[in-house]
């Protein structure tokens, strides 16, 4: 199983970006596809969650601002990320749950500086 994490880069305070992840070499969709992000001596947080079925959570500090969608034929979750801050800086990282099994993508930087 591989998670393709894509879609990151250097962005003004404001701006946008959109995030892709495709898993592949699994059969049918993950039970929840979620992001998570780590800045610079900080640990690992949850962003953003999304459930097969479609229901979403987010970490209080982005939402209004994040989105996070999905294809389920396509086993792949988009993170769309508008109005973005410096504090946004970290590198992003996507995982997928299947029967319990934990499933991560290698990061993407995402950079908010003017």
């Amino acid at each position: 199983v591989q998670l393709q994490a894509s879609g990151g880069g250097l962005v003004q305070p404001g701006g946008s970006l959109r995030l892709s992840c495709a898993a592949s070499g699994i059969f049918g969709s993950m039970n929840v596809m979620d992001w998570y992000r780590q800045a610079p001596g900080k640990q690992r947080e949850l962003v953003a969650t999304m459930s097969s079925g479609g229901i979403t959570n987010y970490a209080d500090s982005v939402k209004g601002r994040f989105t996070i969608s999905g294809d389920n034929a396509k086993n792949t979750v988009y993170l769309q990320m508008d109005s973005l801050k410096p504090e946004d800086t970290a590198v992003y990282y996507c995982r997928g749950i299947k029967y319990g099994m934990e499933y991560w993508g290698k990061g993407t930087q995402v950079t908010v500086s003017s």
